[in-house]
């Protein structure tokens, strides 16, 4: 019996110990959340979004009706529009930001370290409600904005009332957010070898002249790293619309995901809200491809350097 006994543990401690079963062990959390918050809510959506499914009554299938009807919705096309307006002033403004705050960062002072957690907080509350309905509160009739543009001689503006200007502070809010790309930039810049401004500095190079022919390019990866996840980021943005302005006025701020969100859980049509789903994940699928097919004309490498 203990020699059975023996072999039975023998056999059982050289499967617990192979490498194949612990590589298994751990990579299953992953696996299974990849599957059950990903893969799994993305084939549900998909079907959905060829039914009428409205959360009260059983769907019916209809096909590509979701898609035809998403054509001729004015508030659809007018979400896409004030969404790409919103990546294309955001994006460029939060990656200036960033890039420029690395840049000051990674110059030798003393308590640098406590500057560099203190510029990445806002990243990590800046997608909070509570943080949003302090941006409310700034852009307000009467807020802080508003009183030091007093001082300056300027009329109080109605950011949130005006068509024209309601979509600037949320704008101003995401490149205030601008830590996780300035953190990736900074340890860029500490990539780039010395030895080029040394030579630049022989060459008579100006600051400016260094920064943008030999900065710049070292960086240019990163760049489109950067670039990349903050447009996605940036069609995905949802919180601060819902909370300052709800959309208005007259959807001027009506971006996509709040659409999305409105149309499935304020509407009740699940069906046609997974469609719009659908056709954003096409559209930043698309827009990434062509961020990185035009990459090729402006990021360096290290084979364009040999």
């Amino acid at each position: 019996m203990k020699k059975g006994s023996g072999k039975g543990r023998s056999k059982w401690n050289r499967f617990l110990y192979n490498d194949n079963v612990v590589g298994y062990v751990f990579s299953a959390p992953f696996v299974i959340g990849f599957l059950g918050f990903t893969i799994i809510p993305m084939i549900v959506s998909m079907y959905y979004s060829m039914t009428d499914y409205n959360l009260v009554n059983k769907e019916n299938w209809v096909g590509l009706a979701n898609y035809a009807a998403l054509l001729t919705d004015a508030r659809f096309q007018k979400s896409i529009l004030v969404t790409f307006k919103y990546v294309l002033f955001s994006v460029p403004l939060k990656l200036a930001f960033a890039l420029f705050v690395a840049y000051l960062l990674t110059r030798k002072r003393k308590g640098i370290s406590f500057y560099r957690s203190l510029y990445y907080v806002p990243s990590l509350i800046g997608g909070s409600i509570a943080v949003a309905l302090v941006w409310k509160e700034l852009f307000a009739r009467k807020g802080l904005i508003n009183s030091m543009l007093g001082q300056l001689g300027v009329e109080p503006i109605s950011w949130f009332g005006n068509q024209k200007m309601a979509l600037v502070p949320l704008i101003i809010m995401s490149a205030w957010q601008f830590g996780s790309a300035m953190i990736i930039f900074a340890a860029g810049l500490k990539e780039v070898p010395v030895t080029y401004y040394e030579a630049a500095d022989i060459d008579g190079a100006s600051k400016w002249q260094s920064f943008r022919k030999i900065t710049l390019p070292c960086l240019s990866p990163i760049v489109l790293y950067n670039l990349v996840m903050q447009t996605i980021s940036g069609f995905m943005m949802f919180t601060q619309a819902f909370v300052i302005t709800k959309g208005g006025p007259n959807d001027a701020t009506l971006v996509y995901a709040l659409y999305v969100y409105n149309t499935g859980f304020k509407y009740y049509k699940m069906g046609y809200a997974s469609a719009m789903s659908w056709v954003m994940l096409i559209v930043m699928s698309l827009i990434t491809l062509v961020i990185f097919k035009t990459s090729k004309l402006w990021v360096f490498s290290e084979a364009d350097e040999g």
